[in-house]
C-alpha cells in the first residue's frame, strides 16, 4: 500500500532566548517546540513542528516514538479518524489522579499533546500524498488571512518610547494590529498603555488585549470599562485560571468587550464547557497542543453552531490553514520579533507572504512550509527519547 505509515518519530527542539519576554502571569526565558514526522511507503513525508512545551517535552516525544509509532506503523494514513481515536485510547500512560503534584492533568496535557502532534503530521502527509495544500483539503474558504503581531511585553525600562517604537515597527511589517500584553500592571496602569498604544497606531490598527488569566473579575472589569473609548478588538483570558467559566461569562456580559478563550483547553469537550457557560465571543483552541487538525475541526463546528468565531493560540504555521478553510475563522497571530520566536524564523524553509494586514495562504501541498534538517540539528534537546 503506497499511503501506508511506515515510521513515526517527534524531536524535542529547544533554544535559549536572548532576552526575557513578560506577561501578565509569566516569563519567557526559552522557546521550545517538537518536530513530528509521519513516513509513508511512498517515500512522502509529513512533518509538522508545534508546541512550547517545556517540563513535559521529552515525555510527549517519548510517547510518539514509542507506544503511538507501533499503534499507527502499517496503517493507511488516510484513516485519520481510526488513528485519532486510537491514540486518544492510548492505555499506555497513567490518568488517574495519583497525587495532588499532578493535579490530574499531566499526563492528560502530555497525551493530548502528543495526538496533536501525530495527527498534523498526517494531514500533512496526506496533503503531500493528494498535492493539495491543507487548507484546501479542509475546505478552502479563503486564501489570505488578516495577521497581527503579539508583543507589547513588559520589559524593564521599557519606556513610551520604545513601545512606540515597536507598534509602529509592526504597521511598517504589513501587519494588521497587535495583541498588547496587559494584566501584568494595574488595570489603571495597563488602560494608560492601550490609551498610548492606540494614540501611536491610529484608529485603523486593530489592537487587543492579552491579560493571560492575571486578573479578579472586578479588576478585569474595571480594566474594561477604562479601555472602552479605545476601540479594543477583543480581551483575551480576562481572569484567573480557577475562575474559567463564571468569570468568564461575568466579564462577557459586563465589560462590553468581547471575550477570548479556548487556548488553555485540551479538548474539544473543554470547548464545549466554555460555549455553554456563554463564556466567550472567540475560541483560540490551539491545534498543537489539543488533539490537532482532527479535534479543531471539531471545536470550530461547535463554535459556529453557537455563533462564536474561531481564532488559533499563535503557531501560525498551523493556523493559517486552519482559519483560511472555515468561514468564522480570524486573525492568525505570529511574534514578529525574531528573539522571541527564533523557530518560526529559522525553521521554515519559507515562510508566507504578508503583506496589506493579511497573509497569504501557502499554496504546496500539505501545510507548505518544509523544514530545514540542519536547524532540527542544532536545537535538538539534549537526552532525546527513542
Amino acid at each position: 500500500m503506497k499511503t501506508q505509515i511506515v515510521e513515526v518519530s517527534a524531536i524535542p527542539l529547544e533554544k535559549s532566548l536572548q532576552k526575557t519576554f513578560q506577561g501578565g502571569t509569566y516569563r519567557i526565558t526559552s522557546r521550545y517546540t517538537l518536530v513530528t514526522q509521519v513516513r509513508l511507503a511512498n517515500g512522502v513525508v509529513g512533518q509538522t513542528f508545534g508546541g512550547d512545551e517545556e517540563k513535559y517535552q521529552k515525555e510527549i516525544a517519548a510517547l510518539i516514538n514509542g507506544h503511538f509509532g507501533e499503534k499507527l506503523r502499517g496503517q493507511d494514513v488516510f484513516d485519520v479518524e481510526r488513528h485519532w481515536q486510537a491514540m486518544f485510547e492510548c492505555k499506555c500512560l497513567d490518568q488517574a489522579n495519583r497525587g495532588i503534584h499532578t493535579l490530574d492533568l499531566a499526563n492528560k496535557a502530555i497525551l493530548m499533546q502528543a495526538i496533536a502532534a501525530v495527527d498534523i503530521a498526517v494531514w500533512d502527509a496526506m496533503g503531500k500524498a493528494l498535492e493539495l495544500p491543507l487548507y484546501k483539503m479542509l475546505g478552502g474558504y479563503r486564501d489570505e488571512v488578516p495577521v497581527i503581531a503579539i508583543g507589547g511585553y513588559y520589559e524593564s525600562g521599557k519606556a513610551e518610547k520604545d513601545l512606540a517604537c515597536e507598534l509602529l515597527s509592526y504597521k511598517e511589517a504589513g501587519l494588521s494590529g497587535i495583541k498588547l500584553k496587559v494584566g501584568g500592571l494595574t488595570p489603571a496602569e495597563d488602560a494608560d498603555r492601550v490609551r498610548f498604544a492606540r494614540e501611536t497606531v491610529g484608529k485603523d490598527f486593530l489592537i487587543a488585549c492579552d491579560a493571560n488569566q492575571a486578573w479578579t473579575v472586578d479588576q478585569a472589569l474595571e480594566f474594561c470599562r477604562r479601555v472602552l473609548g479605545y476601540n479594543v478588538r477583543w480581551f483575551e483570558e480576562p481572569v484567573q485560571w480557577f475562575d474559567q467559566l463564571q468569570g468568564l461569562a461575568l466579564v462577557r456580559k459586563y465589560g462590553g468587550l468581547p471575550v477570548v478563550a479556548g487556548q488553555g483547553e485540551i479538548s474539544r469537550f473543554g470547548c464545549r464547557d466554555l460555549l455553554l457557560a456563554g463564556a466567550v465571543d472567540i475560541l483560540n483552541f490551539d491545534a498543537t497542543i489539543g488533539g490537532g487538525i482532527t479535534e479543531w475541526r471539531r471545536v470550530a463546528a461547535m463554535a459556529g453552531m453557537c455563533h462564536v468565531k474561531m481564532g488559533h493560540h499563535e503557531e501560525p504555521q498551523v493556523a493559517i490553514h486552519l482559519l483560511a478553510s472555515v468561514p468564522h475563522g480570524l486573525y492568525v497571530e505570529i511574534f514578529p520579533d525574531r528573539q522571541r520566536d527564533p523557530m518560526w524564523f529559522e525553521l521554515p524553509v519559507g515562510r508566507p507572504k504578508i503583506a496589506h494586514g493579511r497573509m497569504v495562504v501557502p499554496q504546496e501541498p500539505g501545510l507548505g512550509m518544509p523544514l530545514r534538517a540542519e536547524v532540527i540539528e542544532q536545537y535538538r534537546a539534549s537526552e532525546v527519547p527513542v
